[in-house]
């Protein structure tokens, strides 16, 4: 969703006259976000469509069912609507717009924001799509035969206008301090929550401030575990559920811990955040494929889930009483960054429109 709506974002900005309308799976949380965005849509619809991929037999005929629908639903979308061009960033409203806009012959540009795209993804930039846009090169491996343009990642405006001094200021930080960010995601990940639960003593004890977005899955552990401290050791660890503008901890921190989803391949060069990546062991390769890409730039460290427990806290104090190896891997990170990801996709689609001049 994010990266849809930077992408909108973009659009709106370049080509001004053009009609942007967006489609969402009926009962996902498009709507909201859609709703709470800062950029404004003209219209916006929902057709029905499902998961497939590793769901109980009775629910894949369920999907297939609703997807079959949703295809019905999106063909009578598109003859209305005559878009020039469709936007793809996964999701399961991919699958039948993507086979109506196939059908009645409309471009289609699929944004691939992990290195190795996942199954609908490459079922759908296989088979489907006129262009394919992707964070980085090294997706054309997955690909063959297929157009695919580097576009880089599509950055939040959160992500793009953050700077260290406003951050520290905002976040209420004491800049003589080396800060530690860790973050989970939305959800959040139990195992990087529980273990940073066991080691924030020491690391406080070592001088450090802790900014800790926990998600919401262990928010009460989390909770607990920071009311069982002392009020001193309190001040200099901050809890957070939810932090809304994120960019704020990225660009406040000298170190992040977190997991290796895509947005990763941008945020943190675009700040120059050096990492330590735990890729979540559950989900294919994906967040590894991301990490080491990274780690093989000299921008991250991958630490794997079921060492946490015992090497953490050692790397987190190798890292920052190294400040020769902490300044390589920020300018590492650094020369990675890629600011016009969403502006560099707004071009792709009006070329696919035939619109290349705008």
């Amino acid at each position: 969703m994010y990266p849809a709506l930077a992408v909108a974002g973009a659009l709106r900005k370049l080509y001004p006259d053009l009609t942007l309308t967006f489609v969402g799976a009926r009962g996902d949380m498009a709507r909201d976000l859609v709703s709470n965005a800062d950029v404004t849509f003209d219209g916006y619809y929902e057709v029905l469509a499902g998961p497939l991929h590793g769901m109980p037999r009775l629910r894949q005929v369920g999907s297939f069912f609703k997807i079959f629908v949703g295809i019905l639903q999106s063909l009578l979308l598109v003859i209305r609507l005559r878009p020039e061009a469709l936007f793809l960033t996964g999701g399961w409203v991919g699958v039948p717009m993507a086979a109506a806009c196939w059908l009645l012959r409309r471009p289609i540009v699929i944004y691939v924001p992990d290195i190795e795209p996942g199954l609908t993804l490459r079922l759908l930039g296989g088979y489907f799509a006129h262009t394919i846009a992707a964070t980085v090169a090294e997706t054309g491996q997955f690909y063959p035969g297929k157009q695919v343009v580097a576009t880089g990642y599509p950055l939040r405006a959160e992500i793009l206008n953050a700077n260290r001094a406003d951050a520290i200021r905002a976040l209420k930080l004491d800049p003589a301090r080396k800060t530690l960010l860790i973050f989970g995601g939305s959800r959040g990940s139990r195992s990087i929550n529980t273990t940073l639960g066991n080691i924030a003593p020491g690391l406080l004890a070592d001088g450090l401030q802790i900014l800790h977005i926990s998600g919401r899955l262990d928010w009460p552990q989390v909770e607990a575990q920071h009311a069982a401290l002392s009020d001193e050791q309190k001040a200099n660890y901050q809890i957070f559920s939810f932090l809304p503008d994120i960019g704020q901890a990225f660009a406040a921190a000298d170190l992040v811990i977190s997991r290796a989803g895509a947005a990763t391949l941008a945020e943190y060069p675009q700040l120059g955040l050096p990492a330590i990546l735990v890729p979540y062991p559950y989900a294919w390769r994906y967040q590894r494929i991301n990490a080491d890409w990274l780690v093989e730039r000299g921008a991250a460290v991958r630490l794997d889930d079921d060492r946490l427990d015992e090497e953490l806290l050692p790397l987190i104090r190798d890292l920052l009483n190294d400040p020769d190896r902490l300044a390589a891997m920020r300018r590492a990170a650094e020369s990675l960054k890629e600011p016009a990801g969403a502006q560099n996709i707004a071009r792709v689609l009006a070329e696919a429109a035939g619109h290349p001049g705008g």
